[in-house]
C-alpha cells in the first residue's frame, strides 16, 4: 500500500485559496478541484482567514511586530558579542595549556 505524505502549503497559497472562497468565485467543490485541496480544508482556511482579518488593521499588532524585530536585532547583536568573547577566551586558554 502506498503511503501518503502530508503536504505543507505556504501561507500565500492558503491566503489565495481562502480569498477565492470568501469572494465566492466558484463553489467550494469547484475550488477544491482547481487547487487540489480537500473542501473541508478550504472551509477551515476561510474560517481562520475571516477570524484573523481584523489583525490587518490593528495598530497594536504593528507595534508588536516592530518591537519584535528590534528585540531580534538586539539578541543577534548580543549573540555576536558572546561568540567573540568565547573565541577570545578559548584562544587565550589554549596558549597557556
Amino acid at each position: 500500500m502506498k503511503k501518503k505524505t502530508r503536504v505543507k502549503y505556504t501561507a500565500a497559497f492558503k491566503t489565495k485559496v481562502a480569498l477565492a472562497a470568501v469572494r465566492e468565485e466558484d463553489t467550494i467543490p469547484t475550488l477544491s478541484k482547481r487547487f487540489g485541496v480537500h473542501a473541508s480544508q478550504i472551509n477551515t482556511w476561510k474560517r481562520v482567514f475571516l477570524e484573523n482579518a481584523e489583525r490587518a488593521f490593528d495598530p497594536v499588532t504593528d507595534a508588536d511586530e516592530s518591537g519584535s524585530a528590534e528585540r531580534e536585532e538586539e539578541l543577534l547583536r548580543k549573540v555576536g558579542e558572546l561568540t567573540m568573547e568565547r573565541d577570545f577566551l578559548s584562544k587565550g586558554l589554549g596558549r597557556r595549556g
